[in-house]
């Protein structure tokens, strides 16, 4: 899931360090999601009920997620780009990392539409079925499944190389992992069961809670319809990490059309299936929840009232 990011950043090299631009871009957007993500993480651990609270942990794993995403994504992204070589046994581990995380977000996501299925559609069991134990249970779990695609392939590249290949220095790709044709196709395979497993999920859970929505009144059906607005940008999350997939096929078809339009489209994928997804997560499970906005408005006034009280006292002394 990470083998667009970057891709054959080996060709060409004027033409791609001609965009400048673009990479300068890519950097304050990576800059402003990261500096986002994490002080919603601080605002997290201000009161107990956020990290008690099932949907409030996972959400912070998202966040974790998203945040090593973009962190070593873009790491990666610039040793390709200024064409520095890392040993093979380097890469690995960055690659690995990052597609187990590129795994962490979705199925995290599919977690907190099971968590909202559960509130809404049996919410006498909520309380029991959605306890500390069982997050932490949840998210170990979350990243076992992550894991297993990695995991397949990493004993495939072993049992094809010798140890003579982990010790060369190359420009990082996780292509690099695939010695054979068939071992890509068996990757986009699991990824895509991956995938149909937890479109399915998301697609029940908001059927189920659209007809309790349909059922219920009052302040019951305001809290349905509100789940069920974010069982839906759960899905639009998962749909652009599924386009995610194929982005390096897309990418590889257009490269044998013209290098100038591979570089276009790669940027192109890179914004809208790698950057745009993680900073819905913000959107979803923080500004539109209010117990969690009401707590990062107190934190930011909290701070700037602290602020001009400082400037008031160093002004009279």
């Amino acid at each position: 899931m990470a083998d667009h990011i970057n891709g054959s950043l080996t060709q060409s090299r004027p033409l791609v360090r001609s965009n400048n631009s673009r990479m300068i871009l890519v950097q304050i957007f990576v800059a402003l999601f990261l500096g986002i993500n994490t002080t919603l993480l601080a605002v997290l651990f201000l009161k107990e009920i956020h990290y008690t609270t099932m949907r409030y942990i996972l959400f912070a794993v998202t966040l974790i997620s998203d945040s090593v995403i973009l962190l070593f994504s873009n790491i990666l992204l610039i040793y390709s780009y200024y064409d520095i070589n890392i040993q093979i046994w380097s890469c690995i581990l960055f690659c690995v990392l990052l597609s187990i995380y590129s795994f962490v977000t979705p199925v995290n996501l599919t977690a907190m539409t099971l968590e909202r299925y559960v509130a809404i559609c049996m919410p006498l069991r909520h309380a029991t079925l959605c306890t500390l134990r069982s997050t932490v249970n949840a998210i170990l779990i979350i990243h076992c499944l992550s894991s297993i695609p990695s995991l397949v392939i990493l004993s495939l590249l072993f049992a094809s190389t010798s140890l003579s290949f982990y010790r060369r220095y190359s420009i990082c790709s996780f292509n690099m992992l695939i010695i054979h044709r068939w071992q890509g196709h068996l990757r986009s395979a699991i990824s895509q069961f991956y995938f149909l497993v937890m479109l399915v999920t998301i697609v029940f859970s908001y059927v189920k809670i659209m007809r309790v929505a349909k059922a219920a009144s009052g302040e019951d059906r305001k809290s349905s319809l509100r789940g069920l607005r974010t069982v839906a940008l759960h899905g639009f999350q998962l749909l652009l990490c599924l386009i995610q997939l194929w982005c390096p096929f897309i990418e590889m078809a257009v490269l044998q059309i013209d290098f100038r339009l591979f570089i276009d489209v790669r940027f192109f994928n890179y914004i809208l299936f790698m950057l745009v997804p993680r900073c819905l997560s913000p959107l979803i499970y923080g500004l539109r929840d209010e117990k969690f906005c009401q707590s990062l408005k107190h934190c930011i006034l909290g701070g700037f009232h602290r602020k001009q009280r400082f400037q008031i006292s160093h002004v009279r002394k």
